[in-house]
């Protein structure tokens, strides 16, 4: 079992988790048994009906070392890494106050089990690409290889990834006082970092 962060820093829902993990798919996974091994990857969330995240769809290479591994000792530990950034107290009219990083992260202790099956894998690989191709332009689909795309997939090996525990932490200035979150909002914005500062809003509605 991880060590809970506090929860001060505890994620309003799991929507919000499942926001993060959309919005920043690619994650470590850190296996243990015969020695370590960390691949990162693209992984897709999956939730049960009442929109609980209970697992996560991915591949690897059937080339991976890594592989091997994760199949004699399946439990494997999940890193997700979104938005961050370095809160410098030159930003401060306290001066006083020492520097700190807000960040959003998210871990899960997974149980993986691999599938073999050609249609599943092609099912979850049209699924991450249209997440990653949603919104462009000229947006792209796998069909788009033809015959190519059925070569390539006999290269990789799925996998589901079945949630044992998580802990993810939103540090986004709950414990600051006012005047330095203010100055904190501040200095991010002037050095045009926004995607941060947003969650941060939403996340201090009381004084944002």
């Amino acid at each position: 079992m991880m060590d809970p962060k506090p929860s001060k820093y505890a994620p309003h829902s799991d929507a919000d988790i499942v926001s993060l993990i959309e919005a920043h798919p690619f994650a470590w996974i850190v296996s243990a048994g015969s020695g370590f091994g960390a691949t990162p990857l693209p992984l897709r969330p999956r939730c049960d009906t009442d929109g609980k995240l209970i697992a996560f769809a991915g591949h690897f290479a059937r080339s991976n070392a890594q592989v091997e591994r994760l199949k004699s000792h399946p439990r494997a530990l999940i890193l997700f890494m979104g938005p961050h950034a370095y809160m410098s107290p030159s930003w401060m009219a306290d001066r006083t106050q020492a520097p700190t990083w807000n960040y959003m992260s998210a871990a899960f202790e997974c149980d993986l089990s691999f599938i073999e099956d050609a249609d599943e894998i092609e099912a979850d690989l049209n699924d991450l690409i249209a997440a990653m191709e949603t919104d462009r332009s000229n947006g792209w689909s796998m069909a788009e290889m033809g015959e190519r795309a059925h070569r390539l997939a006999r290269g990789i090996i799925g996998f589901r990834a079945d949630i044992v525990s998580q802990n993810a932490a939103f540090k986004l200035g709950q414990d600051e006082r006012d005047d330095v979150f203010t100055d904190i909002l501040n200095g991010l914005a002037q050095e045009g970092e926004h995607g941060l500062t947003q969650h941060m809003r939403t996340y201090n509605t009381d004084r944002a």
